[in-house]
């Protein structure tokens, strides 16, 4: 079994997000990148999977700037096998269905059993490539997966739904979306980055594929949400009633 895993490098979880001042966006100059929490917990899956002798090769994907191959770097210390990035220009934006469109080749090129995805990014929410992609491949979809269970020539994946969880069983080849409670990432120490930087990153260009890469959601202004008022302190409970009696007469 083959297994693909898509990751994306976005910035920092832990890192303060701070809105630019024409409002055109959020700064990502040197700011701290990483990869996506959502897409470790899919890495982390991939080589569970292997570590069961039942894959024999994982490849990590990212699509973006050429500082990318640092995530990808991560996750060949996780354990993947080989990466490839899909370079493009440091400010370019690639919409999930541009995404979707060009993991579709990669995977008719690599014939994956497999292809993992993080079910959304940080940085945008759109939790839509994982969907687009299966579509496209016209094939079944596992989203939101906290637990997956490896059968022949099948896959059972429990899902996080509104109403608790729902479990699927689907043919392979399928696509796999993975939600936060399927794992708990590996931490990547110095001796296992210094071996994956022994394994093959294959860098292309985004723009050889002829896959149309024009944004067509328009962003027209971000701002940071208004400031909480500070608390106040009381002296007694009558007061904290007073003012709960104040709010309900104003209802």
């Amino acid at each position: 079994m083959k297994i693909l895993v898509a990751l994306k490098r976005v910035v920092d979880h832990n890192v303060r997000i701070r809105v630019k001042e024409d409002g055109s966006g959020v700064e990502t100059e040197n700011v701290r990148h990483s990869m996506n929490p959502f897409c470790k917990h899919a890495v982390e899956a991939a080589v569970q999977i292997k570590e069961q002798n039942k894959a024999k090769e994982i490849i990590a994907i990212s699509i973006g700037p050429i500082e990318a191959k640092d995530v990808l770097l991560n996750a060949l210390a996780m354990g993947c096998d080989r990466a490839i990035l899909l370079k493009t220009e440091k400010e370019q934006k690639i919409e999930p269905l541009a995404v979707a469109k060009l993991l579709k080749i990669i995977v008719q090129q690599e014939k994956p059993d497999l292809v993992f995805l993080g079910k959304q990014a940080i940085d945008d929410d759109a939790n839509q490539t994982g969907q687009m992609l299966a579509g496209l491949l016209d094939w079944p979809q596992g989203t939101f997966s906290s637990k997956i269970e490896l059968e022949e020539n099948r896959v059972n994946v429990t899902r996080e739904v509104d109403f608790g969880r729902a479990k699927i069983s689907m043919p392979i080849p399928a696509v796999i979306t993975a939600d936060l409670r399927l794992n708990v990432p590996r931490k990547t120490a110095l001796p296992m980055i210094i071996k994956a930087k022994k394994k093959p990153i294959n860098i292309m260009e985004a723009k050889d594929f002829n896959v149309d890469l024009q944004n067509r959601l328009i962003v027209e202004r971000i701002s940071e949400p208004p400031k909480r008022e500070g608390g106040k302190i009381l002296n007694n409970v009558q007061e904290l009633a007073n003012i709960i009696n104040e709010l309900e007469a104003e209802k």
